[in-house]
């Protein structure tokens, strides 16, 4: 019996492992040129309407992005709203500060995409769309995506307990967490830079600030700044920039950051305190070049994994709601 138990376990670990690679293979930038050839022009004009409303929607949905393939695969699962029998990702104290803006970008995408081809294109293929173009709209590298994913056929919030990296996360948990989703070290560093755009919120990293967890790795003049904005007996759950220096653009100041002793969570001041990560913070905030051929080829990363195929999803005609 326990023979035939581990050969069960081996066999479903194996087909888990081929149905990935199989998601991974069916990706191409020319996925829908037959099917909605126009879908990129689509949802590009759709998420320039919405960042002209707000530059809320750049954070939010690179934020959705990240959330989403984390937890049961880039899958559009984390858009899914609860129901009475129900708790989504979505409802998960973790994934609460989800932005709503970002939201509502991508359900303007769909409706715009399904307008003009209907029941083709996938939410999650939308969600990496958007996402690089939100990017290129706040001043990041404009970069070629690869399209095929399906949705997912669940979303449950108690898929995502200790799928997502916490503030206050070492170098050696990030490390291993990315690992699990198979991104490698550099290729979280390169990600942590989305953290030069959106918001967080006090009660994340006010421990840094006071008692006797001061963390003196903060800049003296940047947590005198933070101290002023969170108030310690505040109950209020304020949000301040993620990149003090240019929040509103999408560049490598965040790494200048980390050097300055700006980062604002510690656990992206610990990508230049440990000497292990030092050298490619201190690379990439000197070279444009280098951080953004980095970005690209680590956010293409991202996006492949857990990809759904046919056989393991479906194209959702409501992002909210599943078919």
């Amino acid at each position: 019996m326990a023979n035939n138990f581990v050969k069960h376990s081996f066999l479903v670990i194996l087909q888990i492992s081929l149905l990935a690679q199989l998601g991974s293979a069916q990706l191409s930038s020319t996925y829908y040129a037959n099917t909605c050839p126009t879908v990129e022009t689509i949802v590009k004009d759709a998420v320039t309407a919405k960042f002209k409303e707000t530059f809320n929607a750049v954070g939010g949905v690179v934020r959705l992005l990240f959330h989403d393939c984390f937890v049961e695969g880039c899958d559009a699962s984390v858009l899914i709203s609860s129901t009475p029998t129900n708790k989504a990702e979505r409802d998960n104290d973790l994934n609460l500060s989800l932005n709503s803006d970002g939201f509502d970008a991508i359900v303007r995408a769909k409706a715009a995409v399904e307008s003009q081809c209907p029941n083709q294109v996938s939410c999650a293929d939308i969600l990496v769309m958007a996402t690089r173009d939100l990017i290129e709209l706040a001043g990041g590298p404009s970069y070629s995506v690869e399209l095929g994913r399906f949705d997912g056929l669940v979303s449950s919030s108690d898929n995502v307990d200790n799928k997502l990296p916490l503030p206050t996360f070492n170098l050696d948990q990030l490390t291993a967490l990315f690992l699990s989703n198979s991104i490698s070290q550099a290729d979280m560093i390169a990600l942590s830079a989305c953290h030069t755009i959106g918001f967080g919120h006090c009660s994340k990293f006010k421990s840094r600030l006071y008692g006797n967890t001061t963390d003196s790795s903060l800049n003296p003049g940047y947590a005198a700044q933070l101290a002023s904005e969170c108030p310690e007996n505040s109950n209020s759950d304020d949000h301040v920039f993620l990149d003090p220096v240019t929040p509103g653009v999408f560049d490598k100041q965040y790494f200048q950051n980390l050097i300055d002793g700006k980062g604002l969570f510690s656990s992206d001041q610990v990508l230049y305190t440990d000497t292990r990560s030092q050298p490619l913070v201190n690379l990439w905030a000197s070279s444009d070049a280098s951080f953004e051929q980095a970005f690209v080829s680590a956010i293409t990363n991202l996006a492949r994994v857990g990809v759904k195929t046919k056989l393991t999803g479906n194209i959702r005609k409501d992002c909210l709601a599943l078919n």
